[in-house]
């Protein structure tokens, strides 16, 4: 099923021109409102540019697994670097992780006090050796993605009629991370065992449903492999969201969300749903796999994320209609770290560093008394 996600012009976001603030305000209403995203046209992001970084990143990644895992690891809750195969998974997966294989970096400046409070998640850059045309393409690139998501977070400022730097100003030092995805290729077993139901054909889900923590994602389209070559395979593969809930369909309806030829997709995160109130949706989306063997898809992925400092709460003019699902409101350091042990990331007893160590101070003294 096709949908009529809007497509909103990146002039127009840069634009004070009251008609482009206008048509800004009406899809952002509607994309976000309704299907949890948007897409933009007339970017600055070049797609043979996007292409080349994922050749440098499929190339990376045959190099041997000890070498790729000196790239970062557990210890950092595998922010930066490399994510080996089957690490991740969704929070409502019931423990399957994702067919997937990832890098993280950072490419933008971090908050030096987030930094201390969260070191693992204001972690610095991890590179491969011999591998500087990769680590300038991915820097680049994400930069880009990250003006564009600002560009969007100051428009959405507008459609909910709060004060320049609402949502900017919380999401400046943010551990905004840019993130390049290989999706593993199935086999034929596998594809048999698929139980997503796309166009009335079962496929296999690469990445299982979930919604993102952060602000907003910023995807400039991924790309399709099979035998070495790029290619096109069935429309059963790609993005497919989850609308929002109406009476008529109670759970959503879940949508193809392959976005016109050029156009970067922005989704809504959670971040960003609790500070509208509930106004903008949290994007629901699966990542599925083609109905047939061998394929594999390579996309990139940028997170807006708030500062860790910034509380996560709704914005004071949506608050006293937000209801009692987006309260109390929490740090959003400690969101992200929850989140993290949440899909596997993350050791559980992180959650024992949220700042309450005294019991323990105290319980230890008892102890040597």
């Amino acid at each position: 099923m096709s949908t009529d996600v809007p497509v909103l012009s990146y002039a127009d976001l840069l634009s004070d021109e009251p008609e482009a603030l206008q048509r800004c305000a009406e899809g952002i209403a509607k994309g976000l409102g309704t299907y949890g995203l948007v897409y933009i046209e007339g970017h600055e992001i070049l797609r043979d540019e996007v292409l080349a970084l994922y050749d440098h990143f499929l190339a990376l990644l045959e190099r041997p697994v000890a070498e790729k895992a000196s790239w970062g690891g557990g210890d950092i809750w595998y922010q930066r670097g490399w994510t080996p195969p089957n690490t991740e998974q969704a929070v409502v997966a019931d423990g399957q992780p994702d067919f997937k294989e990832c890098y993280f970096a950072a490419p933008m400046p971090l908050d030096p006090l987030c930094r201390r409070w969260f070191p693992e998640v204001y972690i610095d850059n991890v590179w491969p050796e011999n591998a500087e045309a990769f680590r300038a393409a991915m820097m680049h690139i994400g930069r880009q993605l990250h003006r564009l998501g600002l560009a969007l977070l100051r428009a959405c400022e507008r459609a909910l009629d709060v004060p320049a730097g609402s949502l900017t100003g919380k999401a400046e030092g943010g551990a905004h991370v840019s993130r390049l995805l290989k999706y593993l290729p199935l086999d034929q077993a596998a594809i048999d065992s698929g139980s997503f139901e796309v166009g009335g054909r079962c496929s296999v889900l690469w990445g299982e449903e979930h919604t993102d923590f952060n602000v907003l994602t910023l995807l400039p389209g991924g790309c399709f492999y099979r035998d070495g070559d790029r290619d096109v395979p069935d429309d059963a593969g790609g993005l497919y969201l989850r609308t929002h809930p109406t009476p008529e369909h109670p759970k959503g309806q879940m949508l193809r969300g392959t976005p016109p030829k050029g156009c970067v997709v922005a989704q809504v995160g959670q971040q960003l749903e609790v500070l509208s109130g509930g106004r903008f949706l949290a994007t629901p989306h699966v990542i599925t796999a083609p109905t047939e063997p061998g394929w594999t898809r390579t996309s990139l992925a940028h997170f807006v994320h708030l500062n860790g400092r910034e509380r996560v709460e709704p914005l004071p003019e949506y608050r006293a209609h937000a209801g009692a699902a987006y309260a109390p409101p929490v740090l959003a350091g400690n969101y992200a770290m929850k989140t993290l042990v949440d899909i596997g990331l993350a050791p559980p007893d992180a959650l024992g560093r949220l700042g309450y160590r005294h019991y323990d101070r105290l319980a230890k003294l008892r102890g040597e008394d």
